[in-house]
């Protein structure tokens, strides 16, 4: 993109690809997360300095390595979250960033849940390490990283509370939570209190300045707010329940925890609950490369049907 704005300022572009640099690889991309972060960006919310090549993550298969490369040669089946420069067929990135792809994790499922999951994995083991028998609350659970977040804290024992945008994704939200509500639904907070009388132990809020004020009335006292992303803005008044309540809120990126050259621990664990079926009933939607305008579109007008991933 040359300019900020809707998906109609996304273009295809043909250009030679450098070869790799002292390590880095070249990689040969097989398929490319479609994030809602790509759209922020693309709107200029973060100053992207352009002209840019959105997406942040992908995965395919390395053709070359650079100087100093020792963990990876030609051939290898890679994946990567949260590197600039995605949407491209091919690419040069730092071999650093990337995490090794295990033969039964499909390079589709490898784009499709890299960033979204670990993202969660941040949420749960990291930001707050969800323990059973806790009630958590999930601003944002029909989205990628609430979707996943979702099903992993109830498999770790935790009672979820999903919370949709709409009614028409409340029966998408109830796939992977305890209970479904709606934000708007004028009896909300009552409802919440039917499944925990003082308040729920922990609120992930992924979406901010719109859900914050419901945040922080489901949320008990001395419990947590965990903000993961902000879609609709950073929320300006939580500032003041820590000393008026005792909440913990609490924050973070994922590129900040998540580090796969020093810890394969998270992709680990992610590939585990991935071959275990723990999110098999998310489905992946492919789109097209040249079609990444129209996933941007989906998104933007809340059509999507899956996880969005682009295909070359």
């Amino acid at each position: 993109m040359h300019e900020y704005g809707g998906p109609s300022v996304l273009r295809i572009e043909t250009s030679d690809v450098d070869g790799p640099g002292p390590g880095e690889v070249l990689l040969r991309q097989d398929a490319m997360g479609v994030n809602a972060v790509d759209a922020i960006m693309r709107e200029g919310q973060f100053g992207t300095p352009l002209p840019a090549v959105l997406g942040v993550e992908g995965a395919g298969v390395i053709q070359t390595v650079g100087t100093g490369v020792k963990n990876y040669a030609p051939g290898d089946r890679v994946g990567y979250f949260f590197s600039m420069g995605g949407y491209a067929t091919e690419r040069v990135i730092a071999a650093e960033a990337l995490i090794p792809l295990p033969e039964d994790i499909e390079t589709d499922q490898a784009a499709a849940f890299l960033a979204k999951g670990l993202t969660a994995w941040m949420g749960i083991r990291v930001l707050h390490q969800v323990q059973p028998g806790q009630v958590i609350l999930i601003q944002g659970a029909s989205g990628g990283v609430g979707s996943v977040l979702s099903r992993w804290a109830k498999d770790k024992g935790a009672r979820v509370i999903g919370v949709a945008g709409s009614k028409a994704k409340l029966p998408q939200v109830q796939a992977g939570a305890d209970h479904a509500l709606h934000a708007a639904d004028p009896d909300f907070l009552a409802m919440v209190r039917e499944v925990a009388q003082a308040g729920v132990d922990v609120v992930y809020d992924l979406v901010g300045q719109a859900t914050a004020e419901l945040s922080a009335k489901a949320v008990r006292d001395g419990g947590k707010i965990i903000t993961i992303g902000a879609a609709s803005g950073q929320p300006r008044h939580y500032a003041s329940l820590t000393s008026k309540r005792g909440i913990q809120l609490i924050g973070g990126s994922t590129p900040q925890y998540v580090r796969p050259a020093t810890d394969p621990r998270p992709a680990s664990e992610l590939f585990a609950i991935i071959r275990g079926g723990l999110l098999d009933d998310l489905k992946i939607t492919p789109y097209a490369f040249e079609e990444a305008r129209r996933a941007h579109e989906d998104l933007q007008h809340r059509r999507l049907t899956g996880l969005p991933i682009l295909k070359p």
